[in-house]
């Protein structure tokens, strides 16, 4: 049987990191190691029964077994609208303005297909999620790495960008609270970003799918709240993370009408909807008992307390993140991100993720997710501290 030649857009991706981690997992399992991982950012706490009540009363009705409305049906819409106008303070039309999406990655993905062609220039942040370059990349488009630097607290600097990039530049990806790297973004910064992407008629694309996870009383502020923003930009939430729905496969983008639609129309030609049932349980979830979501967060933070006093008593240099499940952990001297997480795996089963694989300016970082309990927590500082690092 003779070899398929793979697209050349799949030859272009970066290898998959997490790949490379996973056969090193399997290998350490086969050894009777019992891993803690701090690797993916996948909730370890349960949806909320009422959540889960509201979809098992939909599936049994017959009429949600037909296949849904594209954009989403009214309800689940609706509800968007109501939660954006009491969390943030913003109006939306939901018939125009908002988008039902199966999950937040599923539509970051695909606005690249809408808007970007050959030749195009998409604004990404590096390091960053891999689909905002990979989206951009199945498009057609090129992206141009936004270094998020320590020096300027993980905010990209408008201004280092070239004027020939900022004029073939038609799309711009933001995520604030940030992943990888949990950084925060003012009010100002959001309205400084704005302002440059209307003067140069840049789609502002911000990814918001941590809102909800915050510490300490901060509450992020959403794009749309900057006077004006629906002018050139959207925003993807997900119900993944502030309602421990990853599998759910449920999110949501609201903003400029004619981008929702041209990511609309893109939706209509490749898929269909998302489970009737599903959106019934995303309406009970934002319409629902808002105060799970603190308790939540309580969580996360004693968590992120935990692990980030216990490394620093073993020596390392990490702060304390105001929003996100994640830390940004320099990696000690004498390694690179990739080498301390094979160390890490191998010496102590403990599995985190190298900041490299979220783009070149990811090199000397550890993300460690804290969707770990924390028994786990305490079990795994004490095998680093066995380590001497």
């Amino acid at each position: 049987m003779g070899t398929f030649a793979r697209a050349e857009r799949l030859r272009k991706l970066p290898p998959y990191l997490f790949a490379e981690i996973d056969k090193m997992k399997a290998e350490a399992r086969k050894r009777g190691v019992e891993l803690i991982s701090f690797g993916i950012g996948d909730p370890d706490l349960p949806t909320p029964g009422h959540i889960i009540r509201a979809l098992q009363k939909a599936a049994e009705n017959p009429q949600n077994h037909q296949y849904p409305d594209y954009e989403g049906t009214p309800a689940f819409r609706e509800a968007v609208a109501t939660w954006y106008r009491q969390r943030f303070g913003v109006a939306l039309d939901p018939e125009t303005e908002v988008l039902s999406l199966i999950g937040s990655k599923e539509g970051i993905g695909h606005i690249p297909l809408a808007f970007i062609d050959p030749g195009d220039v998409v604004l990404v942040p590096d390091p960053g999620y891999p689909v905002y370059h990979a989206g951009t990349l199945f498009a057609g488009g090129e992206s141009y790495p936004m270094p998020l630097l320590r020096s300027n607290h993980f905010l990209p600097d408008l201004s280092a960008i070239p004027s020939e990039i900022v004029r073939r530049a038609k799309m711009m990806f933001l995520n604030y609270p940030n992943n990888p790297t949990a950084a925060v973004a003012t009010q100002e910064f959001l309205q400084e970003v704005f302002a440059f992407a209307r003067q140069h008629g840049i789609i502002l694309c911000h990814d918001a799918a941590y809102s909800e996870i915050a510490f300490d009383g901060y509450r992020p502020p959403s794009l749309l709240s900057v006077e004006g923003a629906k002018e050139v930009g959207i925003e993807f939430h997900s119900l993944s993370k502030t309602y421990n729905m990853t599998g759910w496969r449920i999110g949501f983008a609201v903003g400029n009408a004619e981008i929702i639609a041209g990511l609309g129309a893109i939706k209509t030609n490749l898929d269909s909807g998302i489970f009737k049932a599903v959106q019934e349980a995303g309406v009970a979830a934002l319409t629902g008992d808002q105060t799970l979501i603190h308790e939540t967060c309580q969580i996360y933070q004693r968590r992120r307390d935990l692990l980030v006093d216990g490394l620093k008593r073993l020596g390392w240099e990490v702060e304390k993140p105001k929003a996100t499940f994640y830390l940004w952990v320099p990696v000690p001297p004498g390694y690179t991100s990739k080498e301390l997480t094979v160390y890490l795996i191998k010496e102590a089963g403990i599995v985190t993720t190298p900041g490299v694989g979220f783009g070149p300016h990811g090199e000397g970082f550890l993300r460690l997710a804290l969707t770990v309990s924390e028994p786990l927590i305490r079990e795994a500082l004490q095998r680093m501290e066995r380590l001497k690092l």
